[in-house]
């Protein structure tokens, strides 16, 4: 395993834990759109931290498997 691959692997498991750990509340029907409620909500403290967290996760995600794609290619 390469070190881009084990990056990978460790930002991805990262990223489902950040992603659950935004569903709050509703259980796992809140996940797929189940939760039922239909009002607006402005993220704040660190429910905001968390979002763009992911954010940042997933460009970093994106960009490690556009790098293993090229160096796998090479």
């Amino acid at each position: 395993m390469t070190p881009v691959q084990i990056a990978l692997i460790i930002i991805a498991v990262t990223l489902v834990g950040v992603v659950l750990a935004q569903v709050r509340g509703g259980g796992l029907g809140g996940i797929f759109g189940g939760s039922g409620e239909s009002t607006f909500r402005t993220r704040r403290g660190f429910e905001r931290t968390l979002f763009r967290f992911t954010i940042v996760l997933i460009v970093v995600f994106i960009i490690l498997c556009i790098l293993s794609v090229r160096l796998s290619t090479a």
